[in-house]
């Protein structure tokens, strides 16, 4: 079995007697895309500062392609690309001299390696202007570049669709899913954004209060079991209701899309044909999904992420 590119073994950071981060424990697989979710406060950025050594570890260890970030610090960061809360630039340089000067600080970043870079985050129309006319998004785009110059196993991004038009944000999601698909990169992305992170994840991880909560991989997120909720757009709703009175399971009830029930998959035929039989006229079914905020919001009371 391949080794996971990050380990966070019983993690744990304090602060003035105060319990920042307590016992954290999951692993990140090579090209997986892993979104690293929390309400405001509950330890994210805290966490990724740990990871890149901007912060002291309390307890536990971070291991980075099997190097220790405390021990091994050196031979651990290497492997490590990353963005925290915003990228730092030279703006009276332009973004080509920005990359240039961060190339000389790692040992065989080429020219051929700046150029690929370039127009793997689409900068090359503006690549020789001044940082400084950058909008927020391009100065974005220009840190993820400065991240991957040095070709890292592990790229941390904090929040990386900050800045970016609707427009930015696809095009870094399919770019992350190429890096990760076609050149083995694991990444690791902290957003608040939950609709993209649910489009562009393979797992998702939630913490709260500084402890971990939860660790899936979006399907399994997504999944409600072996129930679902499933809305018929009917003619009469009451009369649905009514007809559905002995259904020892669908618990029916009015709502303003129409009627909606509590059922399993084999169950929809069944809860329809009772329905047809009652001469309710049915003009849609669907399956009401919840989506990852609405799971988020679930599992931590209600607290905002950020």
């Amino acid at each position: 079995m391949t080794k996971p590119i990050l380990q966070i073994k019983n993690l744990t950071k304090r602060i003035g007697g105060k319990t920042i981060i307590d016992n954290l424990n999951f692993e990140v697989p090579r090209g997986e895309i892993f979104g690293f979710l929390g309400p405001n406060g509950a330890g994210k950025t805290t966490t990724i500062r740990m990871m890149v050594g901007l912060m002291s570890i309390t307890e536990g260890e971070i291991l980075i392609d099997g190097e220790n970030i405390t021990r091994n610090f050196n031979q651990a960061i290497v492997k490590v690309g990353a963005i925290v809360e915003n990228p730092e630039m030279y703006k009276y340089l332009s973004g080509y001299k920005n990359l240039v000067h961060f190339a000389r600080m790692v040992p065989n970043v080429t020219e051929e390696r700046i150029q690929e870079v370039i127009r793997l985050v689409g900068l090359d129309k503006r690549i020789q202007d001044k940082v400084k006319t950058y909008s927020l998004g391009m100065r974005q785009r220009l840190g993820v570049a400065q991240a991957l110059l040095h070709k890292p196993s592990l790229l941390i991004l904090d929040e990386p669709t900050n800045g970016l038009d609707p427009a930015g944000i696809r095009e870094l999601r399919d770019y992350l899913y190429t890096l990760t698909r076609k050149e083995g990169i694991s990444v690791i992305v902290s957003s608040h954004l939950l609709s993209e992170m649910e489009l562009m994840c393979d797992r998702v991880a939630i913490i709260q209060g500084g402890k971990l909560v939860e660790v899936q991989s979006i399907k399994e997120f997504m999944d409600e079991g072996l129930h679902s909720s499933v809305v018929f757009d009917v003619d009469h709703v009451d009369a649905a209701i009514l007809s559905l009175s002995d259904h020892p399971t669908a618990q029916a009830k009015k709502t303003e899309d129409g009627l909606a029930c509590w059922l399993e998959r084999e169950q929809i035929a069944d809860v329809t044909k009772l329905l047809v039989k009652a001469g309710i006229k049915i003009y849609g079914i669907r399956k009401n999904s919840l989506t990852l905020e609405d799971k988020f919001l679930e599992i931590t009371g209600g607290e905002k992420v950020g």
